[in-house]
């Protein structure tokens, strides 16, 4: 029985895969040099300059497919498909406020070449601004003298309005004291002296 134990046959492990680790290390330095080489390669420029900030001189269309029915397929190009279509970043927005938020978006303004900053305006750039609103007015527009006019008159309308109220109620408490004085005898009147003014008796 020793015997037979002595001549038991072990397991087999030389099937698993044996890494050689001087051939990956030899890899692993030469991509570091190509990744190193690569970026010497690169020229380093100066940073973008943006455009700063611009106001849209274009109207936003989001009215235009209002209450509309469109057929959409899964093969339809991205500019039929449902929703709001950008033609510069070349994506669909779902719905109009999502759009809006797109646009103004610091995505959006990198690919039309602003960043997100705002031009700091000049005293005569604001002076021409107000030059240009000036001229642009037209002459029925809303002025100061108009408000003027128009509170002088609603004031002169609230005392009218005043003046007929208290007429009103001047009348009326002339109609309820000729309401509630008793009608009287005309003889019984004389015997109590309550004859007119300026009667004479005849004898």
């Amino acid at each position: 029985m020793a015997s037979s134990n002595n001549n038991t046959i072990g397991v087999d492990n030389t099937f698993r895969k044996k890494f050689d680790t001087e051939e990956f290390k030899e890899r692993a330095r030469e991509r570091e040099k190509k990744e190193s080489d690569r970026s010497k390669s690169r020229p380093k420029g100066p940073p973008v300059q943006r455009a700063p900030l611009k106001h849209r001189d274009y109207h936003v269309d989001l009215e235009s497919r209002l209450g509309k029915t469109q057929v959409v397929t899964p093969v339809a190009p991205l500019s039929q498909q449902a929703g709001y279509f950008c033609r510069v970043c070349e994506c669909v927005v779902k719905d109009s406020a999502n759009y809006l938020d797109h646009i103004n978006g610091k995505k959006h303004q990198r690919a039309l070449g602003m960043s997100m900053r705002v031009e700091r305006s000049s005293l005569e750039q604001v002076q021409e601004r107000f030059e240009v609103l000036k001229k642009r007015k037209t002459p029925g527009t809303f002025t100061e003298q108009d408000l003027d006019e128009r509170i002088r008159k609603q004031q002169e309308d609230e005392e009218e309005l005043k003046r007929q109220r208290r007429e009103k109620k001047k009348e009326k408490k002339k109609a309820k004291v000729v309401e509630e004085e008793p009608e009287m005898d005309p003889e019984v009147a004389e015997m109590m002296g309550f004859g007119g003014f300026g009667s004479s008796k005849k004898s």
